[in-house]
């Protein structure tokens, strides 16, 4: 098995076809092939199922795939540091839930590193591929939330993945909506107040469990539900709706604008916000002064 073999299997299943992972790799298709089956030979497992409609990956092949990524991207970090050196832009990633906050902490240590010797990459994202991409080395740091709900099967994952959370801030639970809702002016609401509006919901595709929901109180009979998958599209809901969702109660006016409030849900739940990290790996200069700028949000509880 070598370096090489790990990369075609990367940008085949990142194609989905032999053809055009060819293509990308500068290689004759036969010759992609045959390395595809000379690898499948020394490990034992079929990693691609070929058909006349394309390629589709097994799910021996998944595993061996995350396994894949996480070495071709550890030698890309050995690459970088000690043999393209100074030749190279410094980079760090973050994955999160879609906590605005965090996308604040992001924009300051941006701004106070600056761009000219770091690359950055930011990705809100669904809460399975938020863990993945720590997992996958994609991100050094994940943003996500835990409570009694889902804490046991979360952190299970965690540990199967050699995954590391920290807590950052716990706070209680808020509806967060838009200023001209009926219900802005509460100094409370109770989620039975709730039941004619809309409860705003992320989308989380094929991993759609309740423990995966980013809202918490995710098993609640609501009684009426439309997911999104983003954020602009749920601010766009709640004014055109009066949509609601749940959330932390920390709000950014400078990204998202002044005309959404949050207001405390009558509850006694608390929610854990941490960070998720590789076990083993240290976190960097852009890591820690990210995570600092997040913990900041704690004064504003």
């Amino acid at each position: 098995m070598t370096l090489t073999q790990l990369r075609y299997v990367i940008a085949i299943a990142d194609t989905h076809s032999m053809n055009e992972a060819a293509r990308t790799l500068f290689i004759a298709q036969p010759s992609l092939s045959q390395a595809i089956r000379e690898l499948e030979e020394e490990i034992g497992i079929t990693v691609f199922n070929r058909s006349n409609r394309g390629v589709s990956i097994t799910p021996e092949g998944e595993e061996f795939l995350g396994y894949a990524r996480q070495v071709v991207e550890q030698y890309r970090l050995v690459e970088n540091r000690y043999i393209e050196k100074k030749n190279s832009k410094k980079r760090f990633s973050v994955s999160m839930q879609h906590y605005s906050f965090a996308v604040k902490a992001f924009v300051e240590m941006v701004k106070q590193f600056g761009m000219d010797e770091y690359e950055f990459a930011v990705h809100e994202s669904k809460t399975y591929e938020v863990i993945e991409d720590v997992k996958n080395f994609r991100s050094e740091i994940g943003i996500l939330y835990l409570n009694d709900f889902n804490r046991a099967v979360l952190s299970k994952l965690f540990q199967e993945f050699e995954l590391e959370f920290h807590d950052i801030l716990k706070c209680g639970i808020y509806v967060y909506l838009w200023k001209g809702h009926p219900l802005a002016g509460k100094e409370e609401i109770a989620l039975e107040e709730l039941e004619e509006y809309p409860c705003l919901s992320f989308e989380q595709g094929v991993n759609n469990s309740f423990y995966f929901a980013e809202e918490v109180l995710s098993t609640y009979a609501y009684k009426r539900l439309i997911k999104a998958n983003d954020r602009a599209t749920m601010l766009n809901l709640m004014v055109g709706l009066n949509g609601y969702t749940l959330c932390s109660g920390i709000i950014c006016e400078n990204l998202n604008g002044s005309d959404y409030c949050a207001i405390k849900l009558k509850s006694d739940e608390i929610m854990t916000i941490g960070y998720l990290k590789r076990k083993g790996v240290s976190i960097s200069p852009l890591g820690q002064k990210y995570l600092e700028e997040i913990r900041k949000f704690r004064e504003s509880l």
